[in-house]
């Protein structure tokens, strides 16, 4: 009697194994580093709640309010690099755990602000604490996700953003309801409660965060073995091109680069000309002091923003165009800003939905470009690079925005003056390559 042999399945194929192992890790890890993102940008961002509130009890000015809220990121731009290599060379999980606790430490400390020099001073070692997270978390997409999935990753990444911003508002609105209690302002529970979430956001990272592929067990050895494969060779394909930038003291006569760094500047002096002074614009709109029900009315445009980058990533990555993506939402930006000057609360009110949505698809779509350009070290350094010196764009956001409100006594000429940044945008990414395929080749 002959026996039965059972059938061997046929081998995975390379693009199976690369679907499942990317699959695994978007499942896996992005839940967890959006939820970082959302913790970051809550501590970043939280003081456009409490502006009327610093100004009332510690005297804190307009101007000085502008500077501050702008300084985060002079030490935030001084530590940028050296903490992305440092990164590089120690691994995600140790050093983004060290960046969350200490930026927690530092944004619960806001809660001692006396006046403007605390202000100030506070949000300078708030910026140096939380330098490296963002270029981080880029760099560390790098280690898991090809070039194909990059754009639906950052698109579902960036939610981050919106969602700190959509919920984030109407928390830090709630928190000021316990004004009094324990003889702390409400402000101060604002600043002592969420910076209190990034630091047990710090010591979860140190348990839940993988560094590699190989570091962990729900891949199997195939699947690793695979991905492993595509992200070298499409490094290799990278360092193959004939193009600036190879090595890392190269960077700054890289001319892509320096293009990479005035787009991304004009782009963040756009989304924190939003982000610092929405709470208080709703609150005009609205004719009431803000707590819950401003910030919940100021959490609506960042619904919209979800949107925008739920729909308007897919579209850029089924049809490989992030310059038309870049196009449409700067042009997004612009006009958003322009629209919500406008006297009438409801059409101000649609023009920051415009505006929001602008600014924070804009950036998803946006890092296509540098991620498809720089591999290794040479990437840690870049992206490091472009968000530590494009961010100074939020420095000079809040005090465009002061100077030219007070230059023409209307609150409307800093809006418009913020929304000229998208216009400068719109130009610089007119010369960006139409597709991702054509920025590894970029023309000399």
């Amino acid at each position: 009697m002959i026996s039965a042999t059972p059938a061997t399945a046929p081998p995975a194929s390379p693009e199976t194994l690369r679907a499942r192992a990317t699959g695994k890790a978007f499942a896996k890890l992005l839940p967890f580093l959006i939820l970082m993102y959302i913790v970051a940008f809550l501590d970043r961002s939280n003081i456009g709640s409490a502006k009327q509130a610093l100004h009332t009890d510690v005297g804190v000015s307009d101007a000085m309010f502008a500077f501050g809220a702008g300084v985060f990121f002079i030490g935030y731009a001084l530590f940028e690099i050296p903490s992305n290599l440092i990164l590089y060379r120690v691994g995600a999980r140790r050093w983004m755990a060290r960046i969350m606790v200490t930026w927690g430490v530092v944004s619960a400390g806001m809660m001692f602000t006396q006046g403007n020099v605390s202000f100030v001073v506070l949000r300078t070692f708030l910026g140096i604490a939380e330098a490296g997270f963002f270029p981080g978390i880029m760099l560390y997409l790098t280690f898991w996700f090809p070039e194909r999935e990059r754009t639906k990753v950052l698109g579902v990444f960036y939610f981050g953003y919106p969602l700190a911003m959509t919920f984030g508002n109407p928390l830090s609105g709630a928190l000021f309801n316990l004004d009094g209690l324990l003889g702390l302002a409400g402000w101060q529970w604002m600043f002592l409660l969420e910076g209190g979430l990034a630091v047990a956001m710090g010591i979860a990272t140190w348990f839940v965060l993988p560094d590699k592929p190989q570091d962990v067990a729900w891949l199997t050895d195939e699947e690793k073995a695979t991905l492993n494969d595509i992200l070298r060779r499409e490094a290799a394909a990278k360092e193959g091109a004939d193009h600036h930038g190879v090595k890392l003291g190269a960077l700054l006569h890289s001319s892509k680069l320096l293009q990479f760094l005035a787009l991304y500047m004009v782009m963040q002096v756009a989304s924190y000309g939003v982000v610092f002074y929405l709470p208080e614009q709703v609150s005009s709109i609205l004719h009431e002091k803000i707590g819950f029900r401003v910030g919940l009315v100021s959490g609506i445009p960042w619904a919209f923003a979800i949107l925008s980058t739920f729909v308007i990533t897919r579209l850029v990555q089924k049809h490989d165009a992030p310059r038309l993506g870049l196009l449409v939402c700067l042009s997004m930006a612009a006009i958003g800003l322009f629209v919500s000057g406008a006297e009438s609360g409801i059409v101000a009110i649609i023009g920051l939905c415009i505006a929001a949505a602008g600014v924070v698809t804009v950036q998803a779509v946006f890092w296509n470009f540098p991620l498809a350009h720089f591999t290794g070290a040479q990437a840690a350094g870049a992206i490091a690079l472009i968000n530590a010196l494009g961010n100074l764009g939020g420095f000079a956001a809040p005090n465009i925005r002061s100077f030219a409100s007070h230059l023409w006594e209307s609150p409307a000429a800093g809006l418009y003056a913020v929304a000229l940044s998208g216009l400068v945008g719109l130009i610089i990414a007119a010369f960006l390559p139409r597709t991702n395929h054509e920025s590894h080749h970029p023309a000399h």
